[in-house]
């Protein structure tokens, strides 16, 4: 629902017909996951997309008809026919789609989202009543289908905290809004840690780390880059995050480098276990040295790490879709 936020909160305010499209059930090579959202409008706007395009065609007009209606239906497609064009999933998949009117349920998801409450949406796909509860399964991002009920939970955006506003950290940080995470810059030096530098960072925190960290509720959503290559502000930083469930934390610098902080923690009583969560060297290895390439390899590390990829080609990688 979040990768449609901006446009659901515009297009209900303008006052428009909204017709919401979800992922709920899934076979073979599909292309998106359970969840997934489109929307589309009376007046023939659309966002999001529930099969990265092999069949947006179909669910717009399937919306204008529920619309049209006021009444939902759950919309199945699979295989596309090559000879006859007809609509069809390319990859081999098979999915239904769940289309029905937004509702004022939805506008209260919407407004709670907005404000960061975490959530879960229960939907019947029979007759399209659905229910809000507070609160969401601790560690789970993916919805799921029981029988007629089609549960989708709605934790806190993924919140990426980083700490040292060097030249890596601007790329880094707007590749990270893009990808839908709030993220919050630290730094003691207040020259480094601005505005201008850092325009699209929800949270600028001009502090030592570790009184950063103190300030932050960090969980399994929160992953921490630790940048700042100085172990002045380095040790700090991972003393205060180690004990806590960060979903990842990451260190810059060269193995050596690492390996100096382990060894100073490991003196300060840090286990193996805590000191094996930290990726250091930080990121993937995509072969560029620029802050641009630096930081699209922590990023993507940063993802696999999220959703338990292996970081390898698609082309390698066992069981990789079609």
């Amino acid at each position: 629902m979040r990768e449609v936020l901006s446009e659901l909160s515009e297009w209900t305010e303008a006052g428009e017909e909204i017709a919401l499209a979800t992922v709920v059930e899934t076979w073979g090579s599909s292309p998106r996951p359970l969840g997934s959202k489109m929307v589309v409008t009376r007046s023939g706007k659309m966002a999001g997309s529930v099969s990265n395009g092999c069949i947006e065609g179909a669910v717009f007009e399937e919306a204008q008809k529920v619309l049209k209606a006021g009444e939902p239906k759950v919309a199945a497609f699979g295989v596309a026919d090559d000879v006859a064009f007809e609509v069809g999933l390319a990859c081999g998949g098979h999915i239904e789609v769940f289309v029905q009117p937004l509702g004022r349920v939805h506008e209260q998801l919407i407004e709670m989202l907005q404000r960061n409450v975490p959530v879960t949406l229960r939907t019947n796909l029979v007759t399209g009543e659905a229910e809000l509860v507070e609160g969401a399964p601790s560690g789970s991002e993916l919805a799921r289908r029981d029988g007629d009920m089609f549960i989708e939970p709605f934790r806190r955006p993924a919140h990426l905290i980083i700490i040292g506003a060097i030249h890596i950290a601007i790329p880094l940080h707007r590749l990270a809004k893009l990808m839908g995470y709030r993220v919050t810059i630290v730094d003691a030096r207040a020259k480094f840690a601005s505005k201008e530098r850092f325009p699209e960072a929800d949270e600028l925190i001009v502090a030592w780390p570790d009184e950063a960290m103190a300030r932050l509720s960090i969980d399994n959503s929160s992953y921490v880059v630790i940048l700042t290559h100085d172990p002045k502000f380095d040790l700090p930083a991972l003393r205060s995050v180690l004990g806590k469930q960060a979903g990842y934390v990451g260190a810059i610098g060269s193995r050596k480098t690492n390996q100096n902080r382990f060894d100073a923690l490991r003196a300060e009583g840090f286990t193996e276990e805590q000191l094996a969560r930290v990726h250091g060297p930080i990121g993937l290895d995509l072969g560029g040295r620029g802050a641009e390439e630096t930081a699209l390899g922590i990023l993507a590390e940063i993802t696999a790490a999220r959703f338990g990829g292996t970081g390898a080609a698609m082309r390698e990688a066992r069981g990789s879709r079609a």
